[in-house]
Parts: structure tokens; sequence; C-alpha cells
């Protein structure tokens, strides 16, 4: 049996990590299988290898790949400040309709964690990805365009906007709202999950934030009668998933002194995007935090930290990130055997304290190794 992943090399050091990823990989998959499975790597371009080689950041090739694609992954990459695209990942996420960006978060031994039980984190984070701000429409301030909405809010509407604001829309949809909270509450199904928190800022933004925890709601009571509880009704009930639901700031401080309640926790945009990160220096950073964005058709994996320009092609990049995010993709394919042996090695090499710098500043007694290195103790590992 063999899978194509398409994969796109990334900016910065997408390449150092990509090259440190790939084996590691494949490795644990020959571990587990011998030669009767396989992976098959196609690059793609996109960022500016692309733009070298095109002329273009995203080629439309690159886009039309990735249609008809089931697997992907990428490296970080760089939007160009000042023109073109707000964001190559968004333009991304938006044009292929990768709606659920989802990213588990979980302890490894030996890191030093800022809070003082990083065991007990163990979430996955189910961002939708398509709607609020990342979607949004915005006016500079002094614009016509800002002008017009705003005199549209005053003379129509009765609301006092300051003529000199600058201005936004934040679409967020039922159907968008639904079909991502649909794809939490399924994993949770299918993973024997406790419980599925519904992320939100309703207090305020009661129609969008609001709207976003009321779907999400109906999704559970709709789809799911016979396998959830809400969290007023669940006392003195097993067997069933309770969904409830928290204010975003609040959430904040439930992950860092109750982690333990929380197992499944799907947000809206924004709100992800916070959540996510925070919940990831918990237990060691960005360079340990892999993620992937999901269609119903495509699963694109990709690294969730930066490019980090400073210290690319210095052989310092953690390749952690991205190299989880191939134990992801196995999982995900049903290749389990294989994911559980990268996670294993990872778990070595970290408790044996020989890391990256980004790690090694977290560990007391470290030993600073480079990527390759890594990738090496890994491979040993394996």
């Amino acid at each position: 049996m063999q899978k194509t992943v398409l994969f796109i090399e990334g900016d910065g050091i997408g390449a150092e990590v990509t090259r440190a990823a790939q084996p590691i990989i494949n490795k644990a998959v020959e571990k587990a299988y011998g030669k009767e499975r396989a992976l098959e790597w196609k690059e793609l371009l996109a960022g500016e290898k692309a733009f070298k080689e095109t002329g273009e950041y995203l080629p439309q090739s690159t886009l039309d790949a990735l249609r008809g694609a089931e697997l992907a992954m990428k490296g970080p990459l760089t939007t160009p400040v000042g023109k073109g695209f707000r964001s190559l990942n968004v333009t991304m996420r938006q044009t292929l309709d990768l709606y659920a960006c989802i990213r588990p978060i979980r302890y490894f031994d030996g890191i030093m964690s800022p809070v003082k039980r990083p065991d007990l984190v163990d979430m996955i984070v189910f961002r939708e990805n398509t709607e609020d701000v990342y979607a949004g429409i915005e006016y500079a301030s002094g614009t016509p365009e800002a002008r017009k909405i705003i005199e549209f809010f005053r003379d129509q509407l009765g609301v006092n906007v300051d003529l000199s604001a600058g201005v936004g829309l934040k679409p967020m949809t039922p159907a968008g709202s639904k079909r991502l909270v649909r794809k939490a509450l399924q994993h949770a199904v299918a993973q024997g999950k406790s419980s599925v928190t519904l992320v939100h800022k309703g207090n305020i933004m009661k129609y969008t934030e609001g709207g976003f925890r009321e779907w999400g709601y109906e999704v559970a009571r709709d789809e799911f009668a016979d396998q959830f509880v809400t969290e007023k009704d669940s006392a003195g009930v097993t067997g069933k998933i309770v969904v409830k639901d928290r204010i975003a700031d609040a959430m904040f401080q439930e992950v860092l002194i109750r982690p333990e309640q929380y197992s499944v926790i799907a947000t809206t945009n924004l709100n992800g995007d916070y959540i996510s990160d925070a919940l990831a220096a918990q237990v060691g950073g960005l360079g340990l935090a892999p993620g992937v964005n999901m269609s119903d058709t495509l699963a694109f994996y990709e690294a969730t930290h930066g490019t980090a320009p400073t210290i690319a092609g210095q052989d310092k990049a953690n390749p952690g990130s991205l190299i989880l995010c191939g134990a992801m993709l196995l999982d995900h394919i049903g290749w389990h055997e294989a994911a559980a042996l990268i996670h294993n090695a990872m778990n070595k090499v970290i408790s044996d304290k020989t890391v990256t710098v980004d790690l090694a500043t977290q560990m007391e007694g470290a030993r600073t190794v480079g990527t390759t290195e890594f990738g090496d103790l890994l491979g040993a590992a394996l």
C-alpha cells in the first residue's frame, strides 16, 4: 500500500525541517510495516521558492494539485510585506475550503514547563478556519469606504460610530460554525473523549460568537442526541460526551489551572489562534506543536511555527512540529503503529535531554543539538 503526500518545502527554516522530518516519517513506516506500506512524496511550489522559479508566490498549478489531493504537508511560508496576498496560508485555507484547523497539544517528558502540571494537558483544538476576522473585510480610518459604511450605520441604523474610525466586518455563519463543531463531535465519538467545549465570546458579541455557541449546541442536539449530554444535565450520567461552553477569557484561566477538565475544544477562528498557541507554550512551545487544516477531502498538515529567518540555514531549527505532523498524518490514514513509533521516539530523545536550542533553554542540563543531529537521534530511537 502506498500513499502520496504532496509537500511544500516552506521558507526560512522550512527546507531544513522538511529535510529532517521526511526520513523520520519514512523510517517509522518501514519499521512498522516493512516494505508493505510506504509514502511517496511529491513536491509543489509555494512561497519564495515558487517566486524564484515561476514569478508567483502561489502558482495556480499548486492549487490545482492540492484540490485533487488526499494528503499534503508544508513547512512555514512567508507572506511578502506590503503587496499581494494578505497571507499565503490564509489564501490556501480559504481557496481549498480547509475549514477545520486541528491542533493536538500534549506534554513530552522532560520539558520544564511554566505551569505546575503540564502532564495534565492533553487536548485537541478544533479551530474554525474560514470565517471570523480572518475572513474579515476592513477599511482604514479616513477612507471613502470607511466613511460610507459609518454613515450607513449612523443614518440608517442609528448607531453612533465616530467618523474617523477604521471599520471591519466579521462574518460568521450557521453552516460554517456547525460543520466545525460537527467535526469536533465526530472526533470525540471516534476517540472516546469525555467532553467537547465550545469556546466563544458570546457574552459581548452575541450574534457572531454567541451564534457559534448556539449553533454548536444545535448540532449536538440534532445530530448526536444519543451520544451527548449538556453539562447541567451530566450529573450521574456515564457513557456520554459532555458538551459545555466557556467564555474565551475564562477559558484561558481554565486551561492553566484545570487542564484535566478539558479534552476537545471547538472554537472560532481568532479564539482558536490564541488558545492553541497558549496551550503549546504550556508543553514546550510551537516547536513541538503539530497541526492540520482539513476540508472534507484534503488533510493538509503544516508546521505551526514561523519561518524563523534569523536562524535559517544555521542547523538550529526544531523539526519536531513537522515530524509530529507526520504522526498525525499516519494516524489519520490508520497507520497507528507507525505514528506510535514517532511519539515514542520523540519522548525518548526529549527525556534524554538531547534537544534543539528552543527546547534546551527550557530544560536543566540539556545538551543542545542541531536540526540534523536531532533528526538522527530520533531515527536511532525508532
